[in-house]
């Protein structure tokens, strides 16, 4: 059954001064840099926020929080609403409990319980998560379910391996791209469990899909595209390629979606690979690809111009390789770790469709008018 879940959502202090839930005209989203993990920031008009997994565990932990949290006082946020934790895999949930310690934490959601019993995870959903739920509330989505915000429509179309059945606003018809997809084998693994989101605000679309995989992707855009054409995706699976059955970023999924705009939360050893860059650079009515890092894994053959990185490398190199890294990848260099600044990607959109997207590290704003 569709359940309608409410965020109640609230006026918001930044510094000194109040400002008030009506100064702010724009749903605006950070993309947190979290090495290759994912923290997704969304703050609505009225001051409502909703995060989007939280990064790292462990010791990279504090790292990651802190990076969320210069996004939360960007945003001149006291609390986070609602927090959506896609799937059970360390790089989407390891930083929740260091976050909670920092920032009220209003509301949990998830697709329920892991599914491949990892140790680490088993012991953090029996043992941290219903301390940090019980001052607070959990919700099991379903596909189909709707989040109401005031001004967002905001509706879950993927989880627990499963996709919306129906069409939303948009969708609907046969996919073109779908004629040569078929069903692989079973995907067993967390990422198919992913919890996915698509995002109205007015006449702005967004969809981000966590990192579900090749059967998730096509039982969502397969035969029909139950979601239609966006504005920007939120590149699933940190940029990963499409090879079945674990793969992402089918063209099934990028092309059906045909978005303006696509942000790669990658890192420079992670995501954003030839096989993921090939289809989401060939997308059709594609006008940009914005990336957290350089990819090493693309080298300039695959990547993007440097004004849509947000971070470049994260070690000096005599020169920015121009071939990606090649060969098993037990053979590649080990990554440093990177504990230093990092940029954030944010987007302000507007009710009228347009919107823009800035890169702190050199100040550059692009804009996109509505109904291009």
């Amino acid at each position: 059954m569709r359940k309608q879940i409410l965020i109640t959502l609230m006026s918001v202090v930044l510094g000194s001064g109040l400002l008030s839930a009506q100064a702010r005209e724009t749903l605006d989203v950070y993309v947190v840099d979290t090495e290759g993990g994912n923290a997704t920031l969304f703050i609505t008009p009225s001051g409502g926020s909703v995060l989007i997994d939280a990064g790292n565990g462990g010791e990279n932990a504090a790292r990651d929080v802190g990076r969320i949290m210069e996004a939360v006082q960007d945003a001149g946020l006291t609390q986070i609403d609602h927090h959506i934790t896609t799937h059970w895999h360390g790089d989407h949930y390891g930083g929740m409990a260091e976050l909670a310690s920092r920032i009220p934490i209003g509301a949990y959601y998830d697709a329920g319980p892991s599914v491949q019993g990892q140790a680490s995870t088993e012991a953090f959903l029996a043992d941290v998560y219903p301390g940090l739920v019980a001052e607070a509330s959990r919700t099991i989505v379903d596909p189909g379910d709707t989040i109401s915000v005031d001004g967002i429509e905001w509706t879950i179309v993927t989880a627990g391996g499963d996709a919306i059945e129906s069409d939303l606003a948009g969708g609907g018809g046969q996919n073109p791209y779908c004629d040569s997809w078929q069903a692989m084998g079973p995907d067993t693994g967390e990422n198919a469990q992913s919890v996915g989101s698509h995002i109205r605000f007015g006449d702005f679309t967004a969809v981000h899909p966590g990192d579900i995989t090749w059967n998730v992707e096509g039982a969502l855009m397969c035969p029909e595209n139950h979601i239609g054409e966006v504005d920007v995706l939120f590149s699933g699976h940190h940029g990963q390629g499409p090879p079945s059955p674990v793969g992402s970023n089918t063209p099934q999924l990028v092309n059906g979606l045909a978005p303006r705009v696509t942000i790669i939360n990658n890192g420079t050893r992670k995501g954003g690979q030839p096989e993921s860059m090939s289809v989401i650079l060939n997308s059709p009515g594609l006008e940009d690809v914005w990336m957290s890092h350089f990819s090493l894994l693309s080298g300039q053959e695959y990547t993007v111009p440097g004004m849509f990185i947000a971070n470049t490398i994260d070690q000096e190199l005599d020169a920015m390789p121009v071939a990606p890294l090649s060969g098993p990848r037990d053979t590649w260099p080990d990554a440093p770790v990177h504990s230093g600044p990092a940029n954030w990607i944010k987007v302000s959109a507007n009710q009228d469709g347009s919107f823009s997207v800035t890169n702190p590290r050199n100040d550059f704003t692009k804009m996109y008018q509505a109904g291009n």
